[in-house]
């Protein structure tokens, strides 16, 4: 099985992954590894040749589940895909999930990255670009794939 999570900051998406995962034994990734450097340090994306490449080392398996916010270089992920689970939930319960994990992450609660007050109010803001613009690029992407798709909408 091959499964595809996709969703804005906050949405549940690790959660999700992790769910299922357990449930099925089948390993789970999230596209922010393979985005993001830090071993070069915060904020520092990867060689997008490396990041493909190491996409394609995941989607060469026979199982998976895939999660993260990505999609413009995700192509190959929908189309693979058996199932796509796309998630949107509240303004409100978004930025109230991104807030709790940054102050997780300060109080060493929850592994993460190592963010600041700074980085906090940047992913809010883009949290919201991405709610506004970005599902609305996705949405379309889907359409191609309407027999895979599942909503969940959270209210």
């Amino acid at each position: 099985m091959k499964i595809h999570i996709i969703g804005g900051p906050g949405s549940g998406k690790t959660y999700l992954a992790e769910k299922l995962s357990k449930e099925s034994g089948i390993p789970h990734y999230d596209l922010d590894a393979l985005m993001w450097d830090n071993s070069a340090g915060y904020g520092t994306k990867r060689n997008p040749s490396e990041r493909d490449a190491l996409l394609e080392q995941i989607l060469v398996k026979d199982d998976w589940i895939i999660e993260g916010v990505y999609y413009a270089w995700c192509g190959r992920c929908f189309a693979e895909a058996d199932k796509i689970y796309l998630l949107q939930v509240p303004r409100k319960v978004y930025r109230r999930r991104i807030v709790k994990r940054f102050v997780r992450r300060k109080l060493g609660i929850e592994q993460g990255k190592r963010e600041t007050l700074k980085s906090l109010s940047d992913l809010l803001k883009w949290a919201d670009k991405y709610e506004r613009v970005n599902l609305v690029e996705i949405r379309k992407i889907l359409k191609a794939y309407p027999d895979k798709v599942i909503e969940r909408r959270q209210s």
